[in-house]
């Protein structure tokens, strides 16, 4: 039985770990073949190794995707490998969770991954995606691209700048038979939960009963929830949306 996606090229950036590595290996279960790009790179060579196991076709390509000539060369990589591009997920991200304390630096960081690796990645991947007529791209925005926490401003505002490059690039590329939408999603048990819990010297099991009973479903949720809607919007079942954000966030945002 063909898959959802069988037979696309998938290039998901931050795909070692988390919402990345749980959407390369659901994109790859689905038919697709699958180039991870992560700046982690005993992580991303295992993401893509793991995928073969499974049957399945991956390659893995270093980058860190602030900088221009790590993004052409892993949109290269794919088109070496695999001949195509037809799906782009902008997953990757920097979490810097400052206030306005946050130095030059920091924001230089979060702005360089966040807005201007995921332009990048964009733009490259596009120009792959026009010789097939057509494509799909899938954003990460967050429920801080909606709503105002402590301490998020670094993080919140690119998150909510992602939001917009959504609707605009939508509007951009919709010409050329290129879909672009965002994934929002809400708490995630993902490395940057665990860092989380570390920094407040929080357990699991009091992460999970402060966070869970934020959310109207009553608990947080799973890379793999999120890899789904990722998976929907890249697919042809989405093929008559474009620009638009989907909340997978238990009902945060709703209330």
């Amino acid at each position: 039985m063909s898959g959802r996606v069988q037979g696309k090229v998938a290039i998901v950036t931050g795909g070692a770990a988390g919402i990345g590595h749980a959407t390369v290996l659901l994109l790859a279960r689905e038919g697709a073949k699958v180039v991870v790009v992560d700046i982690d790179e005993a992580a991303g060579a295992e993401s893509a190794a793991q995928v073969r196991a499974r049957g399945g076709e991956a390659i893995f390509v270093q980058a860190d995707i602030s900088r221009e000539d790590d993004v052409h060369r892993a949109c290269d990589s794919a088109l070496n490998a695999f001949d195509q591009v037809s799906i782009l997920v902008n997953n990757a991200a920097s979490f810097v969770l400052k206030g306005l304390e946050a130095t030059v630096e920091d924001w230089e960081r979060v702005v360089g991954v966040n807005i201007i690796g995921t332009a990048l990645m964009s733009r490259y991947a596009v120009e792959a995606m026009k010789r097939n007529r057509g494509g799909a791209i899938v954003n990460l925005g967050s429920i801080s691209s909606f709503v105002a926490q402590p301490s998020f401003t670094a993080y919140s505002a690119t998150k909510a700048a992602l939001v917009q490059m959504t609707r605009n690039m939508a509007i951009d590329l919709a010409e050329f038979g290129i879909r672009v939408n965002c994934v929002c999603p809400g708490t995630i048990l993902t490395q940057a939960s665990n860092n989380h819990m570390e920094n407040a010297g929080m357990t699991l099991e009091e992460f999970i009963a402060v966070e869970g009973p934020k959310n109207p479903l009553g608990r947080v949720g799973e890379p793999s929830e999120v890899a789904h809607a990722i998976l929907f919007l890249a697919s042809d079942e989405a093929s008559f949306i474009t620009g638009a954000h989907l909340m997978v966030d238990g009902g945060y945002t709703a209330q």
